[in-house]
């Protein structure tokens, strides 16, 4: 879907790169529809982008990161760990590249699917990309409220121990607030709530670091062993599961759409953000995984922050607890309004009309409907599904891998065509041929984990 194409009569495609100019005649720039003009407004700067990105992926997941090393080991925690780094890194930098390369063109793609559709063919945005997008982005929405639920439950039971409210009102309540959220007009409108959010993941990433090595030092620091558990089938999954969580840690799934609120020209402005958001995974990622696992070694939970608990009494005063529930509270909430704008979009192209002002009746009606729906739909999934983040490692297989290890490599390859004897060439065919097969195996071994965890599950339940 092309915008803000330029009025020349003429453009040339990538094989032009090649010496191989090929002409093409444009009569008329294609109308965008009201998802691109109302949604996707491109009207930030590297600053914003970065905030984006730094919401889009550094949140509480980070949390979990600790816990894949039980299933990695120090050597091959730290291995994965900077290694997806890097790949996500790169990736994400060809897929900014592409991006640039069309913009240039004449033809600014601003849309995962606008991309999957002009470089692989028709079919493959409708059939492929689209789906498995919209199912990272509604599955962020239902882990919005969910973990935002469970924040402000630990916080009341921190409080009111013999409480009787249950998980499912929490998360109604988390879920009117994502609702709210949900009316913001743009992606662009989201820049100071990322900033917040920015601030927020490095505050509470620094609170759990300093918890871990005051309880790692204190008394009542637990025995440390950091050998690996369980049978060599068991650890042999095991180790599939912590590549997933960890690819899931990093993974995005939206830079398309993130990369279109910069306003144009939009050369290198992306990279400038991709290096502002990486500083922060840097400084997070690392000190959470690393101090998380060397104070409470193999015995780490799926979350750090419950292993801050103990077994008869809090290892940290009441005040830590409240101030780190609510930073992850308030930034669960900003991740799920980043990951509600594919969806937004979606709805906007569906039901809105371009044609008419973005704050008309004949738009705010559909938008206000379609939206609070989504939210609704969301935060019930929420309620009745209390262990959906068990899920998020078979989301790292099996949507978050694809989009964000894979296609990248693919889109670069051809869009560009490097030499099949040059260096990026096979660098990239090599990263999405290991990440196929990680696919598949990583996706195997999170419906085991979840076959195994699946007696524990029940509707509703107050977790």
């Amino acid at each position: 879907m092309g915008t803000n194409a330029h009025n020349s009569s003429e453009v040339y495609t990538s094989d032009s790169v090649k010496d191989f100019a090929i002409n093409h005649s444009i009569s008329t720039p294609p109308e965008e529809d009201a998802g691109l003009k109302f949604v996707l407004k491109s009207q930030g700067s590297w600053f914003h982008c970065g905030y984006h990105l730094t919401t889009s992926i550094v949140g509480p997941v980070l949390l979990t990161l600790p816990f894949s090393f039980t299933l990695l080991g120090w050597g091959g925690g730290m291995l994965w760990l900077t290694l997806a780094g890097l790949v996500t890194f790169y990736s994400y930098n060809l897929l900014s590249m592409v991006l640039e390369h069309h913009a240039q063109l004449g033809h600014r793609q601003l849309r995962f699917r606008d991309m999957a559709r002009d470089i692989l063919g028709h079919g493959w945005d409708k059939y492929y990309v689209g789906p498995l997008q919209f199912l990272i982005c509604f599955g962020t929405v239902i882990g919005g409220p969910l973990v935002g639920g469970k924040s402000l439950k630990f916080i009341y039971t921190l409080y009111n121990p013999d409480g009787s409210m249950k998980l499912y009102q929490f998360i109604i309540i988390c879920g009117i607030i994502t609702l709210l959220l949900a009316q913001l007009p743009s992606f662009h409108s989201l820049r100071h709530i990322n900033l917040l959010s920015l601030i927020l993941s490095v505050t509470y990433s620094a609170l759990v670091m300093i918890g871990s090595i005051y309880i790692g030092h204190s008394k009542n620091a637990p025995p440390r062993h950091y050998t690996l558990q369980g049978s060599h089938v068991d650890q042999l999954f095991g180790v599939f599961n912590g590549i997933s969580l960890i690819a899931t840690a990093y993974a995005c799934g939206i830079i398309p759409e993130i990369q279109a609120t910069l306003a144009p020209p939009v050369k290198g402005k992306m990279f400038k953000g991709l290096c502002l958001c990486y500083s922060v995974i840097a400084s997070t990622f690392y000190c959470v995984a690393i101090s998380g696992y060397w104070a409470f070694g193999n015995q780490t939970n799926g979350t750090i922050l419950t292993n801050f608990i103990g077994e008869t009494k809090t290892l940290l005063p009441k005040w830590f607890f409240l101030i780190t529930s609510l930073f992850i509270l308030v930034q669960v909430m900003a991740i799920t309004a980043v990951y509600l704008q594919p969806t937004n979009e979606l709805f906007e192209t569906t039901f809105g009309d371009p044609k008419m002002g973005q704050f008309s009746m004949r738009n705010v009606v559909p938008r206000i409907l379609s939206r609070s729906l989504s939210v609704a739909a969301a935060t019930t999934f929420a309620a009745m599904l209390p262990f959906f983040a068990d899920l998020l490692s078979l989301f790292g297989a099996f949507a978050f891998i694809p989009l964000d290890f894979i296609l990248p490599m693919v889109f670069y390859n051809m869009t560009f065509k490097p030499s099949k004897h040059s260096i990026i060439f096979w660098s990239n065919t090599l990263i999405a041929m290991v990440s196929s097969v990680l696919v598949v195996i990583g996706g195997i071994a999170s419906i085991r984990q979840i076959v195994i965890d699946a007696k524990t599950y029940h509707l509703f339940a107050d977790m």
